[in-house]
């Protein structure tokens, strides 16, 4: 005895059309995933670019209230080196400059600022730094001596200790000794 269902035609039509719409939404995001596919990588460095500006914005307020008053408003040196120079941003990645910053470097001036190591930055913030800080690297001056420290006239301070090392006073290095 073969059982058979009775053929309700409205039902089938309402089946096929929600199964043609499957069919169709299918289609349509087969078709749309290589266009995402294509416009995605852009999206996402407008996307990163738009992150390091917000940072390098945010990383410059904190560099005034905590690193200017050492390394200059903008980074070109004082009692401590110039970030500003094409060769110190070059050669430091940005871990190193975290670093830096959180730890500091024994035996300097340079103490810690890591909440995590005593001082009173907090993680995000020593990321804003860092970002701000590498935010100089396309105009960065050539300063090959970024590590010298200045005196109070804006004068490389090396000069009176190269002149103490050659075991004569800083001011008499300058002196004439033609009298």
């Amino acid at each position: 005895m073969s059982y058979e269902h009775p053929s309700d035609d409205r039902l089938e039509r309402s089946t096929n059309r929600y199964m043609l719409a499957g069919v169709v939404l299918m289609a349509t995001m087969a078709a749309a995933f290589p266009l995402y596919r294509w416009f995605e990588p852009s999206w996402r460095e407008d996307a990163r670019e738009e992150q390091a500006e917000f940072l390098a914005e945010e990383g410059a307020a904190t560099w005034q209230n905590n690193c200017s008053s050492c390394h200059g408003i903008t980074g070109e040196g004082g009692v401590a080196p110039a970030l500003n120079s094409e060769q110190f941003l070059q050669s430091a990645t940005d871990e190193q400059i975290d670093s830096l910053i959180s730890v500091g470097i024994p035996g300097t001036l340079m103490s810690a600022f890591s909440l995590d190591h005593g001082g009173s930055l907090t993680t995000a913030q020593i990321d804003a730094i860092v970002a701000y800080i590498r935010s100089w690297e396309p105009d960065a001056p050539d300063l090959p001596g970024w590590r010298d420290m200045m005196d109070g006239d804006g004068e490389a301070a090396t000069d009176s200790a190269e002149a103490e090392d050659a075991g004569a006073e800083p001011d008499d290095a300058a002196e004439d000794t033609t009298s």
